[in-house]
């Protein structure tokens, strides 16, 4: 007996101590070896926080931002993206941020965006997904690799020049539409206050409709709300279903 309660009280040890290696290896030696690499190549940014970066930091600018009315203005970055923002005045336009153990490598710089998105595909992927999003949301902005390749190379045909050209009739018809739209609520008042986000994506609909399914958009309505609706469930199965720490 005295044997067996020595052999579990070492298994446990072995357990525990299996767990503080495995925890201190996520929260704080990768996320410093990430660290260390990234300004070894030049790279300036936050430090690493334990345990979960510069997340509570982004959490209050966003408040900030938005308990602030949104100036009428184009500058949105303060408003979309404050944190963001902050890390490129303090860092400048090639800095890194840290979200939860994960270092964010933010450019500002048009060369080395255009370096990322066409000479390292293999190497600058897109973020791991979750259990759910692999679930849900299938498709090409989620492949990688060979498969993305694969994908892209089926669907390049409809962005051909010549095949674009051929759809200005319908982009022409559209905005004719749209425009004759607004110019009848001029005629009916002097002046007209407009939301144009949902006449916006109105039009899209209505170019996307005409161009791929030769309808228009109100013929395609239901399906374009359906759609709506499926994002949203999407959306809300995806937080509802994130557990901490686990993919």
């Amino acid at each position: 007996m005295e044997i067996s309660l020595q052999y579990i009280g070492f298994a446990f040890l072995v357990v525990s101590l299996s767990w503080f290696i495995a925890l201190l290896q996520k929260f704080w030696l990768r996320p410093k070896r990430f660290e260390h690499a990234l300004r070894a190549q030049g790279l300036t940014g936050t430090p690493y926080k334990f345990p979960f970066g510069d997340v509570l930091q982004f959490i209050e600018l966003r408040k900030m931002a938005y308990a602030k009315p949104m100036p009428l203005s184009h500058d949105i970055i303060p408003r979309v993206a404050p944190y963001f923002q902050q890390v490129m005045n303090q860092h400048g336009k090639k800095a890194f941020a840290w979200f939860e153990q994960e270092p964010t490598v933010i450019l500002n710089d048009p060369e080395s965006v255009w370096h990322v998105l066409t000479k390292q595909q293999n190497i600058f992927v897109k973020p791991e997904q979750d259990t759910s999003e692999k679930l849900l949301l299938p498709g090409l902005f989620a492949h990688q690799g060979e498969k993305w390749k694969k994908h892209r190379r089926i669907i390049n045909p409809a962005f051909h020049l010549e095949k674009l050209k051929l759809m200005l009739p319908a982009f022409s018809t559209c905005c004719e539409e749209l425009i004759c739209k607004w110019n009848k609520l001029i005629d009916l008042k002097e002046f007209s206050e407009l939301d144009v986000l949902p006449e916006f994506k109105a039009f899209t609909g209505d170019v996307i409709s005409r161009t791929a399914f030769g309808s228009s958009f109100e013929e395609g309505r239901r399906i374009f709300e359906l759609q709506e609706e499926l994002v949203m469930l999407v959306v809300e199965a995806s937080i509802n279903s994130y557990i901490p720490f686990y993919k």
